[in-house]
């Protein structure tokens, strides 16, 4: 086992330690703990504040998924206090995406590890969490954890696979160096995703106040210049409302059903079309939910299958334009595929659904700025069976009822054509954060074998 290393990046430098992570626990220098049983924390404990509990489909590529997090009270985290996550502390999911690891930062510290995930924490200044966190994130050693987790419909990991993992261990200083090589990429990495919020929330902010609140209108009914608003923008608003089957509207404004201004409303395929056994390393791209929690397709850490497979699910096949919903389990999620998005064809899952917009009546642009808002997220999550996992009944046929408002065309090309320019910032955020994330990755095994030094990196 302690041999692991050598082929994968060649002979560590002679100074460093070849260990695994048992023999680091049996030292003392680290502990594993799996989270609390199920029956220690039931789903009717969860509330709408209190304290975060991280679950698997929370765990990113070295860092935490921030979206939709249930939480607890302050009487359950005391009596789960052993379930604890403090700062360096690396998380693992049990089942499921089981090659995936996020380090633990400090704005976490204090919240609970779910029942499906295991925390490994070093208990030694002589390792650095950090640096071990990174090395578990190479490609060889996810490789590694894939192959040696058990089953192979849901792979899952436990204490003693963990433990056989073999780590190359330099001295504390170079471990720490490593690490803040490979961390300077990740801090770029961060700004960009910060920005992304930003200017995200730019754009649903007009949208809220144009389409939602109608603020221009307002203005110019009550003889106002609408703010920040050039005067060939502002002259295609209306200055007064009409009644509607949803409240009053801007006059001259239409609702029209989703059916008709799309070109197509279709589901994901059945659950046993697409599973574990049925992933290939390359091919065409499997959307689920973990890459629905922004307006933007999140594009990347994919599961693949063949363009064979894809064919026979065809009509479940999605492309640039469209956009993507949630029906089952983390309901309400929406996002859009941009034109900038990093295939040209992917595959939705089975808790997938999708519409495809008529290009000459509406722009997915306004269609899922809609649908992030209160109101859409309302009419979305209206039909809801409140039975088992969540779930939005007859998804397909409820969606293409759903009335939604649709301002002229003028008014719709230049929100359109002002949004879009936010989100290909956005978009070149994503595909910058992509280039550095390439640099890491190709930069770790390098340090790692001792091809390259950390002395020798410029970045």
């Amino acid at each position: 086992m302690l041999n692991f290393i050598e082929p994968i990046y060649g002979s560590t430098p002679e100074a460093w330690t070849l260990t695994t992570i048992g023999i680091l626990i049996e030292g003392g220098k680290a502990n594993l703990q799996t989270g609390p049983f199920g029956t220690m924390l039931h789903a009717a404990a969860y509330k709408t504040w209190g304290t975060p509990v991280v679950a698997v489909l929370h765990i990113g590529n070295n860092r935490l998924l921030h979206h939709d997090l249930p939480r607890v009270d302050e009487e359950t985290r005391e009596r789960l206090r052993k379930y604890s996550l403090l700062t360096g502390d690396i998380l693992f999911g049990r089942k499921g995406a089981v090659d995936r690891r996020a380090l633990i930062r400090e704005e976490e510290e204090g919240w609970l590890q779910g029942s499906d995930c295991i925390r490994l924490r070093f208990l030694d200044k002589t390792v650095d969490a950090r640096y071990i966190s990174y090395v578990l994130g190479s490609s060889s050693y996810r490789d590694w954890i894939v192959r040696h987790a058990q089953g192979a419909t849901m792979p899952s990991l436990n204490q003693e696979i963990l433990s056989r993992i073999p780590v190359p261990l330099p001295s504390p200083q170079e471990q720490r160096a490593i690490a803040s090589v490979l961390g300077s990429l990740d801090d770029k990495i961060e700004l960009n995703r910060r920005e992304n919020e930003t200017l995200e929330a730019t754009a649903r902010a007009l949208f809220q106040s144009w389409f939602v609140d109608f603020d221009p209108v307002r203005a110019k009914a009550e003889g106002r210049q609408p703010s920040s608003m050039d005067a060939e923008t502002a002259v295609l608003f209306p200055d007064s409302f009409e009644d509607s089957p949803l409240g009053p509207i801007p006059q001259g404004w239409r609702i029209h059903k989703i059916e008709e201004i799309t070109e197509r409303v279709a589901m994901g395929p059945f659950g046993s079309s697409i599973k574990v056994s049925t992933f290939v390393q390359e091919g065409i791209p499997v959307i689920s939910g973990q890459h629905l929690h922004n307006t933007l397709l999140n594009d990347s850490e994919f599961n693949f299958v063949t363009l064979e497979h894809a064919e026979k699910l065809k009509r479940c096949n999605v492309q640039r334009g469209d956009v993507i919903f949630t029906h089952a389990g983390s309901i309400g999620q929406v996002s859009y595929i941009p034109e900038t998005s990093q295939y040209e064809r992917y595959i939705i899952s089975q808790r997938q659904f999708y519409l495809r917009c008529d290009p000459r009546k509406i722009s997915p642009l306004y269609v899922v700025s809609y649908f992030k808002t209160s109101e859409g997220q309302h009419q979305l999550l209206a039909n809801t069976s409140s039975t088992g996992v969540p779930s939005i009944s007859q998804p397909v046929s409820y969606l293409r009822q759903i009335k939604i408002l649709v301002p002229p065309p003028d008014l719709l090309g230049i929100y359109d054509s002002t949004v879009r320019s936010v989100y290909s910032k956005v978009a070149q955020n994503i595909i910058n954060s992509r280039t550095l994330a390439a640099t890491r990755d190709a930069l770790l095994p390098k340090l790692l074998s001792g091809e390259v030094r950390v002395g020798e990196v410029n970045i």
